[in-house]
């Protein structure tokens, strides 16, 4: 459990890997706009700032609790599957005024943090020695055992991702989103409930399953206090 001397808020970067390589940039920029308004309206009662483009492989958002931290970055994800996004979640106090229709102007140690674990990312994938993680989060203050374990089950949920095919990475996404069952999913994607259950196996559906609702647990322990 994190103890806070702060009322927290959590920031969200997002930041597309290699984006200068990306071919058709207008259609990504179109595509992440209609994502990014579809988490402003889904997940309205979590957001203190909506989710807005600050610059052209780059976004950001601001949280006033962490329960949907993960659902929010995995669907993200999942509808810009054409692109390798890296998440720096940061957690702290903003000590400027929030404007709730634009997440741009505010500041403060939330978004510092956010930044930070953006830029370590970036850092660790020079390093070949580094573990591979394309979301880290960052706190601001004391808690920085809980913080580290959190982002260890990052780089191994990570490593999990970048060994699926594209079909497993789609069957799991389906689980996960819509918790539904395999044969569900299976008719959902027009095929049989065997190759569902063979690309959840292929995929170690189940243990990343695990991780993900555990550090969701945690994160979702975050919550701003409304004073």
């Amino acid at each position: 459990m994190f103890f806070f001397d702060f009322n927290p808020y959590i920031a969200i970067i997002g930041d597309i890997m290699q984006s200068k390589k990306i071919v058709d940039r207008e259609c990504v920029q179109k595509k992440m706009v209609q994502t990014l308004a579809k988490i402003n309206k889904k997940y309205t009662d979590d957001i203190a700032a909506k989710f807005t483009i600050t610059l052209g492989d780059e976004f950001q958002g601001l949280l006033s609790s962490g329960i949907n931290v993960l659902k929010i970055i995995t669907e993200i994800e999942n509808e810009l599957d054409d692109v390798d996004i890296r998440f720096g979640i940061g957690v702290g106090d903003i000590t400027t005024p929030i404007n709730r229709e634009i997440a741009i102007g505010a500041d403060g140690p939330g978004y510092y943090q956010a930044r930070r674990a953006i830029d370590y990312l970036k850092k660790s994938e020079k390093k070949k020695e580094s573990g591979k993680a394309n979301i880290r989060l960052a706190i601001d203050g004391k808690e920085q055992e809980m913080t580290e374990l959190v982002n260890v089950i990052f780089s191994l949920m990570t490593a999990m991702k970048l060994s699926w095919t594209a079909r497993q990475r789609e069957v799991v996404w389906k689980m996960l989103q819509n918790s539904t069952s395999q044969v569900e999913v299976a008719s959902e994607l027009g095929i049989r409930q065997s190759s569902v259950q063979k690309s959840l196996a292929n995929a170690n559906f189940y243990t990343y399953k695990e991780a993900y609702l555990t550090v969701g647990k945690v994160l979702g322990e975050i919550r701003r206090e409304h004073v």
